[in-house]
C-alpha cells in the first residue's frame, strides 16, 4: 500500500516531537553510568510509571491480543491479565525494598544478598544471560511483530525492516540515556494511545461490523466473553486455572516478574524514593492492566468479521510473505483501511511504541553488560566516560545479535510462549528471596539452568511430535524446576550470615522469615507491614478488574453488569485511598 503525503508529514512531526527529548537529555546521560541507567536516582513518579506503561506497549503487543483473541476468543488474554496479580505484589511488597537497597541494577542484588564466590557467578551469568541471550530473544519477538507491520503497510522485506528500526533505535537509546528514554516514553505512549483508540474507532465504522452493536450482535457470544465456555475444560485449564493459579507466581516474564526485576527494576531504582517508586508502579499496573487493552480487542473482534480466516488475509495483502502469515498478521491488515492522515498517525504510534520498547530494553541490557560484567569483573577501575562510551557501543551489538535472532521467529504467540516456558519455576524464588533467609546464590543458579534446560528440551520434544500443550509443559516445568531449586536450597551452605543481617538492616523486609538469623534484638526497629500490604494488594487487584470489566460490560452493551463492576471499581479505590498514606507513613 502507498502512503500518501499527508502520511509522511504526519510521520515526520509525531517522531520530531517524540525523539526531541533524547537530544535535550544526551549532555546529561554522558556525565555517567548513574545518568545513563538510573537518571541520578531523582525521576519522579508519573514520568516513571508513564515509561513502564510505554515499555510494555509494543508493536507486538496488539498483534499477539489480536492472535489470542482470534485463536480462543477474548478470554484467552488471562493468559496476561494474571500478571496484574504479581504486578500489585511488586507495587506494595517490593517496591520500597528495591529503592531502598540503593543498586543501580537488579543484578547487583545479588551481591547485596548473597556472599562468596557463588553470588558474584550468578551476578555474572545472568549479566549475559538475561542481558544479551533472553533480552535480545524479547527484542526479535518485538521486532517480529515491526517486520509484519512494516511488510502489509510499506511493502518492506524483513531484511530491510530490520536494518532500517534497528538504526533509528540504536542513534535514538545510545544518546539518550534513561532521562531521555523515560521522557520519551512520555510522548511516545500519547501518540500510541491515540493511534490504537483511531484504529478501533474505523474497525468499528467498516461495513461488515457495523458499530460497536453490530459486533457483539455478529460474533460468537463465546468468542467476546471475557471467561472461558467451562464446558471445554481444557480451553478452560489453559487460559484461566494454569495462568490464576500456577503462572502468575511461577514465571519470570520481563514486565511482569515476580517482586519485580528487568526494566521495572530498573524504573524503581531511578525514582525519588520509596513512596514515587510505589506509586510509580501502581500507575503503571492499573494503566497496563485496566486503560489500555480494550481498543485492541476491539479491533481484533472486528478483525475476524472482515478477515474470517487466514485466507482471507492473505488474498487481501497477496504481497506479504508467506512465512509472515498468522492470526497475529489481522491486526496490520486492519491498519490497512485507514484513510489518509489517520494511516500515517497510525504508522507513526506503532514505530513510536516499537522504539519506546527496544529503547528501554538497550538501556536494560547494556546496563547488565557494562555495569554487572564489565565493570564488576574484567575492568573494576574504568573511568565513567569510558563505560558511558562503551554502553553505547553494547547498543549497537545487542541490536545486532536481536536483529538477527529475528530470522528464526515466525509469530507473536510462539515467541511469548517460548519465553514463558524459559522462565518458568524461577519465580517463587523472586518473591521468597526477600522473606526468606535461607535461600542462597546456589538456589538461583540452579532455578535458572534447570528451567532452561527443562524448557528448551520440552520445547524441541514438542516440535517433533511430542503430544504435550504449552500449558502442560509450563506446569512441568515449574514443577521440575521448583523441586530442583529447593533440593538445592537445603543441601547447601546458607548466605554468610553478617551478609544477611546486613541486607536485613537495609531492606527491613516483613514477617518473619529472617528471625533465625537476627535474633530478637535484630527484629526491632521500623518494619513494613504484611497486612497493610496485603490489604492494598487486594484492593489494587479488585480495583482493576473491576474497572476492566465493567469497562467491557459497558461496551458489549451491558449497562447493568457494567455498573455493577464499575461500583465495585469505585469501592476499591476507596480502599486503595485509605491503604496507601499508611503504607507511605512507613517509608517516612
Amino acid at each position: 500500500m502507498q502512503l500518501a503525503s499527508i502520511d509522511w508529514v504526519v510521520i515526520a512531526i509525531c517522531l520530531a516531537a517524540a525523539f526531541a527529548p533524547a537530544v535535550f537529555f544526551a549532555r546529561r546521560a554522558s556525565k555517567g553510568t548513574d545518568e545513563f541507567f538510573a537518571s541520578g536516582r531523582s525521576a519522579p513518579w508519573w514520568l516513571i510509571g508513564t515509561s513502564m506503561v510505554a515499555t510494555t506497549f509494543s508493536t507486538d503487543t496488539p498483534n499477539l491480543v489480536t492472535d489470542f483473541v482470534r485463536t480462543n476468543g477474548v478470554s484467552q488474554n488471562w493468559e496476561w491479565w494474571a500478571f496484574l496479580l504479581t504486578g500489585m505484589m511488586t507495587v506494595f511488597f517490593y517496591a520500597r525494598m528495591w529503592r531502598r537497597s540503593g543498586v543501580l541494577t537488579d543484578l547487583e542484588f545479588y551481591e547485596l544478598r548473597y556472599s562468596g564466590r557463588s553470588a558474584a557467578f550468578v551476578r555474572g551469568f545472568r549479566a549475559v544471560y538475561l542481558g544479551l541471550f533472553f533480552n535480545c530473544a524479547i527484542m526479535a519477538s518485538v521486532t517480529l511483530a515491526a517486520v509484519k507491520i512494516a511488510n502489509v503497510m510499506l511493502g518492506w522485506s524483513r531484511l530491510q525492516t530490520v536494518i532500517i528500526c534497528g538504526l533509528i533505535c540504536v542513534v535514538f537509546s545510545a544518546m539518550a540515556g534513561l532521562w531521555g528514554v523515560m521522557a520519551s516514553d512520555m510522548i511516545q505512549f500519547a501518540i500510541a494511545m491515540v493511534g490504537v483508540i483511531a484504529a478501533a474507532y474505523v474497525a468499528l465504522s467498516q461495513p461488515e461490523v457495523g458499530g460497536l452493536a453490530g459486533l457483539v450482535a455478529k460474533i460468537d457470544p463465546s468468542t467476546l466473553s471475557l471467561l472461558p465456555d467451562f464446558s471445554n475444560w481444557g480451553l478452560t485449564f489453559s487460559v484461566l486455572v494454569i495462568p490464576l493459579t500456577i503462572q502468575w507466581w511461577s514465571v519470570w516474564y520481563p514486565g511482569a516478574e515476580p517482586g519485580g526485576g528487568s526494566y521495572i527494576a530498573q524504573r524503581m531504582l531511578a525514582a525519588k524514593d520509596e513512596k514515587n517508586a510505589m506509586a510509580a508502579t501502581l500507575w503503571f499496573n492499573i494503566a497496563h492492566y485496566a486503560l489500555r487493552p480494550w481498543p485492541w480487542i476491539i479491533v481484533a473482534l472486528c478483525s475476524i468479521l472482515v478477515f474470517p480466516s487466514l485466507a482471507d488475509i492473505q488474498t487481501a495483502l497477496p504481497h506479504v510473505s508467506d512465512d509472515l502469515i498468522g492470526n497475529d498478521l489481522a491486526y496490520p491488515a486492519m491498519l490497512t483501511l485507514l484513510p489518509a492522515g489517520l494511516l500515517g498517525l497510525l504508522v507513526a504510534s506503532l514505530l513510536s511504541a516499537y522504539v519506546s520498547t527496544m529503547s528501554t530494553h538497550l538501556n536494560w541490557g547494556c546496563s547488565y553488560l557494562v555495569h554487572d560484567l564489565y565493570r564488576r569483573f574484567l575492568k573494576p577501575d574504568a573511568s565513567e566516560r569510558h563505560l558511558v562510551w562503551l554502553s553505547r557501543v553494547m547498543t549497537a551489538v545487542l541490536m545486532v545479535v536481536s536483529g538477527a535472532t529475528v530470522f528464526l521467529l515466525s509469530t507473536a504467540g510462539e515467541a511469548f510462549h517460548l519465553l514463558l516456558s524459559i522462565g518458568a519455576g524461577t519465580g517463587l524464588i523472586y518473591l521468597l528471596r526477600w522473606f526468606w533467609w535461607r535461600i542462597n546464590a546456589w538456589s538461583e543458579i540452579a532455578a535458572m539452568a534447570s528451567s532452561f534446560i527443562i524448557a528448551m528440551s520440552l520445547f524441541s520434544a514438542r516440535k517433533f511430535g511430542l503430544d504435550l500443550s504449552s500449558h502442560a509443559a509450563l506446569v512441568w516445568s515449574v514443577v521440575l524446576t521448583t523441586t530442583v531449586w529447593v533440593a538445592v536450597t537445603f543441601l547447601t551452605k546458607p548466605t554468610d550470615t553478617e551478609t544477611l543481617r546486613r541486607f536485613y538492616r537495609k531492606v527491613r523486609p516483613a514477617g518473619r522469615g529472617w528471625a533465625k538469623v537476627i535474633g530478637p534484638e535484630g527484629a526491632e526497629g521500623p518494619r513494613d507491614s504484611m497486612s497493610l500490604a496485603f490489604l492494598g494488594w487486594v484492593f489494587g487487584c479488585t480495583f482493576v478488574y473491576s474497572g476492566l470489566f465493567g469497562t467491557g460490560a459497558l461496551l458489549y452493551g451491558h449497562p447493568l453488569q457494567g455498573t455493577v463492576c464499575l461500583t465495585v471499581t469505585l469501592g476499591a479505590g476507596l480502599g486503595l485511598a485509605w491503604v496507601v498514606p499508611k503504607v507511605w507513613r512507613e517509608s517516612d
